[in-house]
């Protein structure tokens, strides 16, 4: 690979990441020392040692920083980190704590951006689990049962797109459309990307480099944060009225369904959304589980696990949104009233 110009700041945001950081730092300090790139880790409080691992990189003269974040969420994390450190460099770059990245990540996603001549460059997800659980919701999110067939998520890079996982930023645009909107939790990066995107700026899915994830382990934890993506998104359509795309409109029907299935003690036909909806997550989780059979480690014995996580995906998402639009139109009503 040609080295790339410029500089670059690479930002680690993290919470109670002690299980992750010190591996993850070992990685992307190869690369920061060889391009002489600035690395900064913005804790948000974390309480489980953390920050120190971290110091203890620090102490031994690598070069890393810490910062700490009193706000907590990643949006603020990010902003911190361009304001205090972004001073005379060229490019952001977003690191998530429970990630393993390509020895050359760094170096690929600037060269890409500079050849492109992008203003972003995101990358493709491959998400990958470590128990039964997590594995089944690998599959399930790599696959068109989990995410409708987005392209970040399918490896489809090489194209301009309007929206994927963030990796990669110009600073410079970063800072003209004002940086992540910290009022959001969830659903920020796509809130981001819609605002770079009304300022001209292109956003780049690269099939140069990828990230690899590792996604909730228990059910509880994966229902939590897609019920957090719903309401994100639900905040997005309000704030820029704008339409979701037909695979993020699908599962705003589960919760209907699920309500509707409560008067099933009325006619049993209220049932049949519902049936028909765990029917179809079933029969693609079993599909899901062929293609993907030797990748995830999934056996066919896995597949209904598969349908399942994409189940809580789905309601829990679909739950999140309507929720919001609920609380908006709510105090909306309280306001005029007012």
């Amino acid at each position: 690979m040609s080295l790339p110009t410029g500089k670059c700041l690479i930002a680690v945001p993290t919470l109670n990441e002690a299980k992750h950081i010190a591996h993850l730092l070992e990685q992307l300090l190869v690369e920061a020392k060889a391009m002489d790139w600035p690395v900064v880790v913005i804790d948000g409080g974390s309480t489980d040692g953390t920050p120190a691992i971290v110091e203890s990189f620090i102490a031994r003269g690598e070069p890393v920083q810490l910062a700490h974040n009193p706000k907590r969420i990643q949006s603020a994390a990010m902003n911190q980190a361009v304001a205090q450190f972004g001073d005379g460099l060229d490019y952001v770059i977003r690191i998530d704590a429970h990630g393993e990245y390509p020895a050359d990540y760094c170096r690929a996603l600037v060269l890409e951006a500079q050849t492109i001549g992008a203003d972003s460059v995101v990358v493709p997800m491959t998400t990958v689990g470590q128990n039964t659980f997590q594995r089944a919701v690998a599959t399930a999110q790599n696959s068109l049962v989990g995410t409708g067939g987005s392209a970040h998520r399918t490896g489809k890079g090489g194209a301009f797109v309007d929206h994927g996982h963030h990796a990669l930023m110009s600073i410079p645009a970063y800072r003209a459309v004002g940086g992540y909107d910290e009022t959001f939790r969830h659903n920020e990066d796509a809130e981001l990307d819609h605002r770079l995107r009304q300022a001209g700026y292109r956003i780049w899915l690269t099939d140069a480099t990828e990230m690899t994830y590792y996604p909730r382990s228990t059910p509880s934890g994966l229902f939590k944060q897609y019920f957090g993506y719903g309401r994100g998104r639900a905040r997005n359509v309000l704030k820029h009225r704008v339409i979701p795309r037909i695979r993020q409109m699908l599962p705003l029907a589960i919760l209907p369904a699920v309500v509707l299935a409560a008067l099933s003690f009325v006619h049993w036909v209220a049932l049949i959304p519902l049936l028909a909806w765990c029917a179809l997550c079933l029969a693609m989780g079993f599909v899901a589980t062929r293609k993907h059979f030797t990748e995830y480690g999934l056996p066919m014995s896995g597949a209904p696990l598969v349908g399942f996580a994409a189940m809580i995906m789905h309601l829990a998402w679909s739950s999140g949104f309507w929720l919001h639009l609920a609380q908006a139109a709510t105090s909306g009503f309280g306001a005029k009233r007012a």
